[in-house]
């Protein structure tokens, strides 16, 4: 599993998560933070400091949200 970050990072992009990230798997977008589902060890950490609540564990999106993930699975496939 992982944690995913959803649309309410789009308007905020605060950028807490990346410094409490223990695995550096969190990266700029150029709309949004995303985490790298092969990377990230599901420790929350990220989700501890986010200030607009934007990050969800990846078993708990609804349908509306799992675009989000895919997003992010995207993202890093293209680096």
């Amino acid at each position: 599993m992982a944690f995913v970050i959803l649309e309410a990072c789009q308007t905020e992009k605060a950028g807490e998560c990346t410094t409490v990230c223990p695995v550096d798997c969190i990266e700029e977008g150029p709309d949004q933070f995303y985490i790298d589902p092969d990377i990230c060890i599901d420790c929350a950490a990220c989700q501890a400091v986010c200030p607009v609540d934007a990050i969800e564990e990846e078993y708990d999106l609804t349908p509306d949200q799992e675009i989000f993930l895919e997003k992010a699975e995207a993202f890093f496939a293209n680096k």
